[in-house]
């Protein structure tokens, strides 16, 4: 597991609006039980989005928006099957999360 990675939303409850799940966690903490990850919901099922705190991506061609004030810690073994990376997107994430911890 590493940091920006996408895995397939594990809860069949809710993969419908919410396909992907974004780990953001530092590599550097791999040794954890538990990776922090922020939801990417389909991007007509979010509603009003905040430019720099919702960013979007697209993923296997469907539009999603990372869904940063949702962010939570979950056991790593029960993150489904990694889809892709988002490491190119990094500077967009980092001021995602920046902006829902400083405000700036």
């Amino acid at each position: 597991m590493a940091q920006f990675d996408v895995y397939l939303n594990p809860n069949v409850a809710t993969r419908k609006s919410i396909p992907y799940l974004l780990d953001v966690q530092a590599d550097l903490l791999d040794t954890l039980a538990t990776r922090v990850v922020v939801p990417l919901i389909l991007a007509e099922e979010m509603g009003l989005a905040a430019k720099h705190l919702n960013p979007q991506f697209k993923i296997k061609g469907v539009a999603v928006v990372m869904s940063t004030a949702e962010l939570a810690g979950v056991p790593s073994r029960s993150l489904g099957d990694k889809v892709t990376t988002l490491k190119s997107k990094r500077d967009e994430i980092i001021a995602a999360l920046d902006i829902l911890f400083t405000g700036i």
